[in-house]
């Protein structure tokens, strides 16, 4: 008896079934005790010994749309761009030739609802023009979104909010002073880089205010890691040669607390920019939200870097706790020597990275970055599955 033949793929794309949008299913509960016990002449009533709170044929209530994986399956008429700038629900679409303003197909809005944002700055697209007539404000509608490769992501709330994708590189940026460094974040985006396979360098910003030479020790901390680090000031001018060299011909992400000058580095990387900077808040010390939102911007020296909000904590419990060793680069080769195979690098015994730590080959704060990220609650299984 020959073997069933494998099913072919529906011509122009794969079929996936996505549930409906919340307006159009059934109402899971029917009953109304409330009501009933008002309505009821002596306010008692019978009622019903069970009742599913489970809408009637709930598992059934999808729909089956069509996902085109190439540009091959996709239909005729469609134009390419990459997404430059989110607007609330318009995004800004360059194809090369100008930007378009561009809403997001419902359906694929209904697919990807797992997603913060169904479409973020950086993403491939393909759209259609709405209107072509002499008179009418063209717009576009976003049809379907290439595969993402590399991103930045992390939680915020109960959904994972992709910061940006198809980027080459993240260049971490703290300060020396003004807000003082912070280790422990950069090791955050350090593993949030790793994890969504990006490249990470840090850049210790505001060299000038450096009198202790503190942050320059912390940013050598990096160095002996075989990181990329930079040493700028875009004050003085110091460095900023070498941030443009590594950014030359590259998908870059530049990110960082707030207050630390990322927008200012990129106005003097390219002149005429005019990004938006701000200060520093006197009473806390930390940096003023001046960025609000990501935004593409294409370098004269060839490339592009996307300049992102600043952020004050980063939240990493996307990743899981036994990846975490893997994105410790320093961990790596002492990892097979722990005595036990599922070793947590926290309290066994005979375990290689703590004695790696007193011989002095981990730094302590590195150590004290894995140690809390492992101690961080997680996102729950029901949490991960269901994209809610």
């Amino acid at each position: 008896m020959s073997s069933p033949s494998p099913k072919r793929r529906p011509k122009g794309g794969k079929r996936v079934r996505v549930p409906f949008r919340p307006n159009r299913a059934v109402r899971r509960r029917k009953t109304d005790w409330t009501q009933q016990a008002r309505d009821a002449e002596d306010h008692e009533f019978d009622a019903d010994r069970s009742e599913s709170v489970i809408g009637k044929g709930a598992l059934s209530r999808r729909r089956t749309i069509t996902i085109h994986d190439d540009a091959s399956r996709l239909p005729k008429g469609l134009r390419k761009g990459i997404v430059v700038a989110m607007r609330g629900l318009y995004a800004d679409v360059d194809d090369g030739e100008r930007v378009w303003p561009c809403t997001v197909r419902r359906v694929l809005r209904t697919r990807l609802i797992e997603e913060r944002q169904p479409v973020i700055v950086g993403d491939r697209v393909w759209f259609r023009v709405e209107s072509e007539a002499e008179g009418v404000v063209q717009e576009g509608t976003i049809e379907a979104v290439e595969e993402r490769q590399g991103q930045l992501r992390r939680r915020v709330g109960r959904r994972v909010h992709t910061v940006v994708a198809n980027v080459d590189q993240v260049i971490i940026v703290s300060s020396a002073d003004q807000p003082p460094p912070k280790p422990r974040l950069i090791d955050r985006y350090i593993v949030a880089a790793h994890a969504g396979e990006i490249t990470p360098l840090i850049c210790m910003n505001k060299s000038d205010l450096d009198d202790g030479g503190f942050a320059k020790e912390v940013l050598d901390r990096y160095g002996r890691l075989d990181y990329k680090t930079l040493y700028t000031s875009a004050l003085t001018g110091e460095g900023v040669e070498a941030l443009r060299d590594v950014l030359e011909d590259k998908a870059s992400v530049i990110a960082g607390q707030s207050g630390v000058g990322k927008s200012s580095l990129l106005n003097v990387v390219q002149p005429g920019l005019r990004l938006k900077t701000g200060g520093i808040i006197e009473q806390t010390g930390k940096g003023k939200h001046t960025t609000a939102t990501a935004t593409l911007i294409r370098l004269e020296i060839g490339g592009y870097v996307v300049d992102t909000p600043g952020v004050r904590a980063y939240d990493l419990s996307t990743v899981g706790r036994d990846e975490l060793e893997a994105l410790f680069v320093e961990f790596v080769d002492h990892v097979p020597d722990c005595k036990f195979p599922d070793c947590t690098h926290r309290h066994e015994s005979g375990c290689a990275v703590k004695e790696a730590i007193e011989r002095g080959e981990i730094h302590p704060e590195r150590y004290e970055s894995y140690v809390r990220l492992f101690e961080e609650p997680t996102e729950p299984e029901w949490l991960s599955k269901s994209g809610e």
